[in-house]
């Protein structure tokens, strides 16, 4: 038997593949699948089934595409929705066979109300490992405040006591010795506090998670509660392509892997409305870019912030990649639901530059030192921390004033277009999303620090806050 957890980093997401006796399964799949059909075809197995543990929120499923190339069927856990497509609706408790293995159904709402987490007996008949999807994480549990947005009568408190009874009458029962497979880990919006580890046995969950440990049910919904902060808006977006469906993964690269000459770049933006998103490194976006675009770097938590940055799904994006990352971008779009890439800059920042008559834009980026120059000759100038709350909390810059990006048409309201600021995240990546976003809509007195938070406290040249231990994540 073979189990092989598939961990996306930017999503902080795990699929898992599990396979015995010519048999396979697939566990939360993403949305680009040609990687578990070519898995399973090296090894000469068939995706029997496609098991999924929720209806997500934080990023769009790959069932629907691996289950219409594959034969493979989809299965969920006890629900009464309305689905676009055909799926197994298995009873609490219910087993299916993969080879000379089986997985059984364990029902465990509260995340949401079907929410279930998936129970591996190998092939000698010993229950080995548990996919606990988002109702168990390695140091959390999945946040009960999601299913509420789509489901009008839930409550958070209703959805917390759900879990409360599904952590104590179905997974605290299970073997010590079970392997713990959760669907995320750090960096996830899922839970408050995860930890960076992407398994653990169940008996040392019981041991360390706080949510295992012996309390009240009101108690455990208090503390549940404790830390939580509004979701990212595209998250009820994505439950909803989870739930009715969405075209196929070929479809979106074929719509969005498309290259464009500067010339029809810049028509399409000013006939369609499109947003231009540049996905290079934060500092070479700041020496220069096509005016109005916003930088969201590839190789940070790319999908994550899309989210967050861009509020309908719907919305038509053009991409300005570095050369040959263009098809990873529209991907990892398609991941969260962004389906409406509509092309590409070919030959990247670099043909728009050299083009005549195109207009080039940049931010300026100053390095910790510079800083500190400018603050010693006016102690007055103004800070801006937009990492999250939490973070600020845990530790700031000693009169910076806490503008989070995850809430940027708020934090925007603090800035006043008319004075300088000097904007930091914790290492760089964050602040140049909010300059950039901030200055395509006339703010044009953001200055970026080089290197965050992280930068500026091992400097020493600045007064920093005594640390405070974080709660919450979030």
């Amino acid at each position: 038997m073979k189990i092989e957890q598939i961990y996306t980093g930017c999503l902080a997401q795990g699929a898992y593949y599990i396979e015995s006796d010519g048999e396979a399964a697939v566990i939360d799949p993403l949305r680009e699948v040609q990687p578990y059909i070519e898995k399973a075809e090296r090894r000469n197995a068939k995706i029997k089934y496609v098991f999924e543990t929720h209806f997500h929120a934080d990023f769009v499923s790959g069932h629907k595409d691996l289950a219409a190339k594959t034969g493979a069927k989809i299965v969920y856990g006890p629900t009464g929705m309305k689905m676009g497509f055909d799926a197994i609706i298995a009873e609490d408790n219910q087993e299916f066979t993969i080879g000379k293995a089986k997985i059984k159904v364990i029902h465990t709402p509260g995340h949401t109300m079907e929410s279930s987490c998936y129970l591996l007996f190998n092939e000698e008949g010993k229950a080995e490992a548990i996919f606990t999807g988002d109702t168990l994480f390695i140091g959390d549990v999945g946040r009960p405040d999601l299913a509420q947005k789509v489901i009008a009568d839930l409550t958070q408190e209703k959805l917390a006591g759900h879990l409360y009874d599904s952590l104590r009458n179905k997974l605290l029962p299970l073997s010590d010795d079970l392997i713990v497979y959760p669907a995320h880990g750090a960096g996830s919006a899922c839970g408050k506090n995860m930890s960076k580890e992407t398994s653990d046995t169940l008996g040392n969950q019981k041991k360390t998670n706080y949510a295992l440990q012996p309390m009240t049910k009101e108690a455990f919904i208090k503390e549940v509660l404790t830390g939580l902060t509004p979701p990212p808006a595209y998250f009820p977006q994505n439950v909803m392509m989870n739930i009715q469906g969405y075209d196929s993964i070929d479809e979106v690269l074929e719509r969005g892997v498309h290259p464009l000459t500067p010339e029809e770049f810049e028509v399409a933006a000013n006939e369609t409305g499109a947003l231009i998103l540049d996905t290079r490194d934060p500092q070479t976006f700041a020496k220069g870019f096509i005016p109005n675009s916003i930088n969201i770097g590839i190789d940070g938590s790319f999908a994550v912030w899309v989210g967050a940055m861009i509020p309908d799904l719907k919305q038509e994006i053009l991409v300005v990649a570095e050369e040959g990352r263009e098809e990873e971008v529209v991907t990892r779009l398609a991941r969260v639901g962004y389906d409406y890439c509509i092309g590409y800059l070919k030959g990247g920042f670099a043909s728009w530059k050299n083009s005549p008559d195109h207009e080039v834009d940049s931010i300026t980026s100053i390095t910790v030192d510079e800083l500190a120059k400018i603050k010693e000759g006016d102690p007055n100038i103004h800070i801006l921390d937009v990492r999250k709350n939490s973070e600020y909390l845990s530790e700031h810059v000693v009169d910076a004033e806490n503008a989070p990006l995850d809430y940027i048409n708020d934090s925007m309201m603090k800035v006043d277009k008319n004075k300088t600021y000097y904007v930091h995240c914790a290492g760089g990546y964050r602040s140049m999303i909010f300059n950039s976003a901030l200055r395509a809509r006339g703010y044009d007195n953001l200055i970026d620090i080089a290197g965050g938070f992280k930068a500026i406290k091992e400097s020493e040249k600045f007064k920093v806050s005594d640390y405070v231990c974080p709660t919450t994540l979030l």
